[in-house]
């Protein structure tokens, strides 16, 4: 694992938004990596409380279009705690390589210690990890997916253009995120049922703080439409996506001819 990811100094005076505070454009990733420091050793129990388990099927669904095959190159970016490197491990065989890269050292780090006591680690290696910048080489993976991630990129339009620069010819990428409800209804019990979240971070994990910004980033995060056009915009073909939980979720799919 580098220590540090490749990076290149931000516009100054450019302000962008942290969950629904402006901040300089510069401060965001010190930021969203404070908050992810905070929530690292009990992320994955914390996932389970707010999603109430669901996100178990849902990325399990996301892993089935993933269509992974033994030999092939997988980038887990955003990796965190390794929940789908886990997942392809056993399916790209020996031949087969996945990369868990994250930008927080600390979540790479949870990452690792979880993969090494399940003893799935052979086919699996580490990299700390600018999402706007892949220190990867054109053309390097068959398949790319990031989970929960994007919306804590400052520049989600670099990063989509990174993804589709170390995506090889025919690879395709994934991008499970939150999004938008469809129905008036299931969105508003959603945003009702999302302002219990920092409580939950307070009684779990003693931090109310990074679960405000978890619900504020959530509703900061661009539509599915609009999504499918920045992903377009990248240069992806064939974009389409998958509403799950009437939209709660999204599972973005986009691929390099």
């Amino acid at each position: 694992m580098s220590d540090q990811p490749a990076n290149s100094p931000p516009p100054a005076g450019k302000t962008t938004h942290f969950g629904y505070k402006e901040v300089p454009l510069e401060q965001k990733a010190s930021l969203v990596g404070n908050v992810f420091h905070s929530v690292a050793q009990k992320y994955d129990l914390m996932n389970d409380v707010v999603s109430l388990g669901t996100h178990r099927i849902i990325k399990r669904f996301t892993l089935e279009l993933c269509a992974i095959r033994p030999g092939q190159q997988v980038l887990d970016l955003a990796g965190g705690t390794g929940d789908f490197s886990l997942l392809f491990a056993p399916l790209l065989g020996r031949e087969g390589q996945v990369v868990l890269a994250d930008i927080n050292a600390s979540m790479v780090s949870v990452g690792r210690d979880r993969i090494i006591d399940a003893g799935n680690s052979g086919n699996i290696t580490y990299a700390r990890a600018n999402a706007e910048c892949l220190p990867f080489a054109d053309n390097s993976f068959d398949c790319t997916i990031i989970a929960y991630g994007l919306r804590n990129v400052t520049d989600k339009d670099a990063a989509l253009r990174s993804m589709y620069r170390v995506c090889k010819p025919g690879g395709r990428v994934l991008v499970l995120e939150f999004s938008k409800p469809r129905n008036p209804l299931v969105g508003k019990a959603y945003d009702l049922y999302s302002k219990l979240w920092p409580i939950a971070g307070k009684v779990v994990m003693g931090d109310s703080a990074s679960y405000q910004y978890l619900v504020e980033s959530i509703r900061m995060h661009p539509d599915q439409e609009t999504l499918k056009q920045m992903m377009l915009t990248a240069g992806f073909a064939r974009c389409n996506y998958h509403d799950m939980m009437g939209g709660i979720c999204a599972i973005h799919v986009g691929y390099k001819d």
